[in-house]
């Protein structure tokens, strides 16, 4: 079909038609980006889920603080520590808890665990005939567009019953990270005349465990990978209500659609660059900064391209340093925290400790570049991009997965919020927009 845009005032006009004027946003009071003048979040909901602490309000003023994140009254670095690691697994503990409210007995958790595992198997032909039929470039759309193909496979896919909510969200747990790796490798073929591996899933495996095995040809890891891989499930897990795709599902819920609609709906949010995405640019700009700089281990150097970042003189001129800053946490972000001391543990000894090294400097340079260049006094820490793709790069993970392994952790917390606001929500979210054309 000829591409006849460029006759039509909707192209040619696009920033015109779409503009509004700036100052009508504080004029009006706007809470542009659902965000309150000082950065706070509007209060939109409440939630027993999840708690993403980062600062407190003294007399209504923002204060710093030291951040936590808890999953149902469990601090992350509780429900991530293990005394007989390498061997234990904690993703599906702490998905018993985010969607149960409470961890697991030794019994509960096989029952849990046997549940999700006979759930991975997917219905006859639809990784030939869904999967592997044109592909798409972006392995979150894969996602998307196979969630929404399994809605047309469950008989009972318009119920909204606690059992049928409960039985669809266990089964896209167990099977996301299964059609994760298939979509990766068709991709793989069809994009760049690769082999189509198909490795069946053993069962048994942990989620960690199953995606490794599937991902690699030789089906073989070290118990510390899936252990390392585990930890990174655990931190995406869950994230508040106010994340844009936890939100997105929340609103989605209160309108009354299905389950698949809803989770399709996060994951088209997750894969935004903002969001699930930024991990990419976090990436991107760690690969150009070792490029351009001639010794990582010179504080000045390190210090002068960071500061030709922000000036908007180096990498992609937005004078942003990725990977630093947060909507909530100020003084630290405790993902970050677990994901480097982690990725420490695995580096030893490897060529990659001069990368990890590289990185904490950035963590530790970074505030202070800003700080100066912008004249703010705005607390940065590092987020946790700023060392998950590190991490990933670490377990041979491509860059291709690193958002749909976010997407198959975080459906924990998606489905929870969805079993949340289908109890307590009872009201369509519907915030107002203001017409300026009075």
């Amino acid at each position: 079909m000829p591409d006849t845009t460029d006759n039509l005032s909707l192209y040619q006009e696009f920033e015109a038609i779409n503009s509004i004027d700036p100052a009508l946003f504080k004029r009006f009071d706007v809470k542009r980006g659902l965000r309150n003048a000082d950065g706070t979040g509007v209060v939109a909901g409440l939630t027993n889920i999840a708690d993403v602490h980062g600062y407190t309000l003294v007399d209504g003023i923002k204060q710093p603080d030291q951040g936590r994140l808890n999953y149902r009254g469990r601090d992350i670095n509780e429900l991530v520590a293990s005394t007989d690691a390498p061997k234990r697994f904690n993703f599906e503990e702490v998905a018993y808890l985010l969607l149960s409210g409470y961890l697991p007995s030794a019994d509960q958790s096989a029952d849990f665990i046997a549940h999700l595992d006979s759930q991975r198997e997917l219905p006859d032909g639809f990784t030939a005939s869904l999967i592997m039929k044109d592909t798409p470039v972006d392995l979150m759309n894969i996602l998307a567009r196979s969630v929404l193909l399994l809605y047309a496979c469950d008989e009972q896919a318009e119920s909204r019953s606690p059992d049928h909510e409960v039985s669809t969200a266990l089964s896209l747990i167990s099977r996301v990270p299964r059609i994760m790796v298939l979509g990766y490798h068709a991709k793989q073929a069809r994009f760049f005349n690769g082999s189509m591996i198909m490795h069946r899933f053993i069962p048994g495996q942990s989620t960690a465990e199953t995606i490794l095995s599937m991902l690699r040809p030789d089906r073989q890891f070290d118990p510390a990978e899936a252990r390392m891989l585990d930890i990174m499930l655990c931190l995406h897990a869950e994230h508040g209500g106010g994340n844009n795709s936890t939100f997105t599902v929340r609103t989605l819920t209160s309108a009354d659609t299905d389950a698949y609609s809803a989770y399709a709906a996060a994951m088209g949010a997750l894969k935004g660059l903002r969001h699930g995405g930024a991990n990419h640019q976090v990436l991107a700009m760690q690969r150009d900064i070792k490029e351009q700089v001639a010794d990582w281990t010179d504080e000045g150097q390190v210090a002068d391209y960071l500061t030709r970042i922000v000036r908007g003189q180096a990498f992609d001129g937005s004078g942003l340093i990725y990977g630093i800053g947060h909507a909530v946490y100020t003084l630290s972000d405790p993902r970050a925290q677990i994901c480097r001391c982690a990725a420490a543990s695995l580096a030893e000894g490897t060529e990659f400790m001069d990368e990890l090294r590289l990185l904490e400097l950035i963590e530790r340079l970074a505030p202070e570049v800003l700080a100066r260049e912008k004249g703010s006094d705005k607390p940065l820490c590092a987020n946790v991009d700023m060392y998950s793709g590190f991490v990933y790069s670490l377990l041979g993970i491509p860059a291709d997965l690193f958002t749909p392994l976010f997407a198959s952790a975080r459906m924990v917390g998606w489905a929870a919020h969805r079993f949340e606001e289908i109890v307590s929500g009872k009201r369509i979210i519907r915030p107002a927009y203001r017409s300026t054309a009075l």
